[in-house]
């Protein structure tokens, strides 16, 4: 018995010294009873979405005019959500149907790991080969994650310290703050093949962001755009949120989920401080609703009859309950239910589709692009996702 409370205390005190709470924080039952009765729900939704889907499309959003099925080839940046949510419903219930049907939609993505056009690799690649191989450990998908990898580091300019983001548009070397969800899979890639290049890549590259994207109050620009020849910052721009200076909301919990990330992946603490102000910077933004769910900029005109976005609530609870774990103290448990309260308002008749609705997506009104008009009050393939490993992480986590 003495051997074991000085073996409990040891593990105690190494998780407390790499700032990784010992244990979880409190479950709520209603909570809990909730999450599972949206996993159901998920898993439904993605069966019927699997007998609607074109066997080479991948499923995107929905038409707002007739309220079709919006769907994108392997291209898209957001091809690897759909796999990836159902590698994560598999996770969740053993069925060998939603499995099969993530693996025939691998099979669409693969082509993709050679892309060296888009820095959305992180995106399209390791949310979708990237749950499948932590679940299978098929070496095959293995090799891919590496190719992808490698691809994504072409875009990596050591004089700017960053990865491009886009070949399009007036810009330069336009960055944006999105990409800081795409330095997982460089992470990953170091951790599996032992080339430190890759991590090296995604630290300059969140060193530099952490420099040049963020203001005082810890809100981020959308778009930095450098001069490739010497690093300077020519703009700091948006591209989706309403002004230059506004706060787009998808774009602050990209910050939180990314800077919670590269902590989890190196330890350094100018991360999770950076990750901490950012959550501070939303949760006690006045323009957040009693909901938790965000307008889909926190500046937007029309505010409180501006859109929501579902998408961003859910990319955010994800990435607060994480960083709770690494957190402490009251910080950890403001950060534990604040996501409890995102995942309650996403839980609810509010944001949850009933079943056989919304074109088999999970997730209500979410916005896209509202400067372009595009994909507003939408369902959106990430939002799912997102959300899903939320609820996951919830389940897993809770106390």
């Amino acid at each position: 018995m003495q051997k074991l409370k000085l073996l409990t205390s040891g593990i105690m005190l190494v998780c407390l010294a790499w700032g990784v709470q010992a244990y979880g924080q409190s479950a709520k039952p209603e909570l809990t009873k909730a999450a599972n009765h949206a996993l159901d729900r998920a898993v439904k939704q993605y069966k019927l979405m699997a007998q609607h889907l074109p066997d080479t499309l991948l499923p995107r959003s929905t038409n707002p005019k007739d309220g079709s099925l919006v769907t994108s080839g392997s291209g898209w940046w957001c091809s690897g959500f759909y796999p990836g949510t159902l590698w994560y419903l598999y996770e969740y219930t053993k069925d060998e149907a939603l499995k099969a049907e993530a693996e025939k939609r691998l099979a669409l993505v693969k082509k993709e790991q050679h892309n060296t056009g888009t820095h959305d690799l992180g995106f399209m690649m390791y949310s979708s080969f990237g749950n499948a191989y932590r679940l299978t450990k098929d070496p095959a998908y293995r090799e891919v994650l590496l190719t992808s990898a490698r691809s994504l580091s072409t875009r990596f300019n050591p004089t700017v310290g960053c990865i491009k983001s886009w070949d399009h548009g007036k810009w330069q070397f336009p960055v944006i703050i999105d990409n800081m969800m795409n330095l997982e899979l460089l992470t990953w890639a170091t951790k599996t093949s032992g080339d430190r290049s890759f991590k090296k890549i995604a630290e300059t590259h969140a060193n530099t962001t952490i420099k040049n994207h963020f203001r005082e109050d810890y809100s981020s620009y959308h778009v930095v755009d450098y001069d490739p020849a010497n690093g300077a910052v020519l703009e700091k721009v948006t591209h989706q949120g309403a002004a230059d200076n506004s706060a787009w909301a998808r774009g602050q919990v990209w910050g939180l989920y990314g800077y919670t990330m590269m902590y989890r992946e190196t330890r350094n603490k100018a991360y999770l401080d950076q990750a901490k102000h950012i959550a501070d910077f939303v949760l006690n933004h006045p323009n957040l609703p009693k909901d938790m769910v965000p307008y889909w900029d926190f500046n937007a005109p029309g505010i409180p009859d501006a859109p929501r976005d579902a998408s961003a609530a859910a990319v955010a609870a994800s990435a607060l309950l994480e960083l709770s774990r690494y957190a402490s103290g009251k910080d950890a448990a403001r950060y534990w239910q604040a996501a409890e309260q995102m995942l309650t308002s996403l839980c609810s008749p509010a944001y949850l589709a009933a079943a056989g609705t919304n074109n088999d997506f999970i997730l209500m009104h979410s916005v896209g692009s509202f400067p372009h008009h595009s994909e507003v009050d939408v369902p959106l393939t990430y939002a799912d996702y997102y959300f899903v490993e939320a609820l996951l992480r919830y389940k897993q986590w809770a106390k």
